[in-house]
């Protein structure tokens, strides 16, 4: 059963040596499909690019990560509007609040996640979000729009049972990585991912980071990749009592209708 790999970041200079080599041992894996989101006007007008050149599988999604908030220019919703244009861009992303490092302050966050919501209700494209430790403020704010956001994923949830309880109230999709296998930090995702239901659970690999720490043997260079995700999916299906095979089958099912495929191209 092929895979869609939810977060993959291939504007990454990890993966600039060997582009279709990564491609090549994905697709060998079983790995069909990915979403290649932006992280500012340029990283998402590269993310178009790609989508572009190595189509059909690949779709993307343009926006300004809660880390380069701070890059946040008059011209920039402009810019993300037009790129939206293409036929590859399936969601606005990778947008958000992350208060773990602060490399932009709280307030230019708050700025660039609410201008991508209003710009993904506006152009009635999905929403790829990113949180780490700012729950309580990004719940917030999103609650304001409910109403009006469409398909909503909030990408490598790491966060405790009750914000996992706040999205699924608000009908939200969950991604999950390889931070599952990490049993230093994600042993938690293991009895909370039970919880998810099945129309709602999408995974990803979210490379070049994240390297599943169970993989064996370990490669020599760490860096993460799309053909791992079957790795994670196993460890995901075990978890949820499923088995592969239909893991697999509602993973990509849910994430060609959160972007709207219905042709798989």
């Amino acid at each position: 059963m092929p895979l869609f790999d939810f977060c993959f970041n291939f504007t990454s200079a990890k993966f600039r040596d060997d582009e279709q080599g990564f491609l090549h041992r994905a697709f060998d894996a079983g790995v069909s499909h990915f979403l290649v989101p932006g992280s500012d006007q340029e990283d998402s007008q590269f993310a178009v690019e790609l989508a572009e050149l190595y189509q059909p599988g690949i779709y993307a999604a343009v926006g300004v990560h809660p880390h380069l908030a701070r890059n946040w220019q008059d011209n920039t919703l402009a810019t993300l509007r037009s790129l939206a244009e293409s036929e590859r861009v399936k969601a606005i992303g990778e947008a958000g609040l992350d208060f773990n490092r602060n490399f932009s302050s709280h307030e230019q966050q708050e700025l660039a996640f609410r201008q991508q919501i209003e710009l993904a209700i506006e152009l009635q494209k999905p929403l790829f979000l990113h949180e780490r430790d700012a729950h309580d403020k990004f719940f917030s704010i999103l609650s304001n729009y409910k109403n009006h956001i469409g398909p909503t994923v909030v990408h490598c949830f790491t966060g405790d049972a009750q914000a996992l309880e706040n999205y699924l109230n608000m009908d939200l999709y969950i991604g999950i990585t390889g931070w599952i296998c990490d049993e230093r930090r994600g042993g938690h995702l293991h009895d909370l991912v039970k919880v998810i239901p099945e129309h709602r659970l999408l995974i990803e690999t979210d490379a070049p980071y994240l390297f599943p720490r169970t993989f064996q043997p370990r490669p020599k260079k760490m860096t993460n990749e799309p053909a791992y995700l079957p790795h994670i999916a196993e460890h995901i299906a075990y978890h949820r009592g499923d088995s592969m095979e239909r893991l697999c089958d509602y993973t990509m099912s849910n994430s060609l209708r959160f972007l709207g495929v219905t042709d798989l191209q």
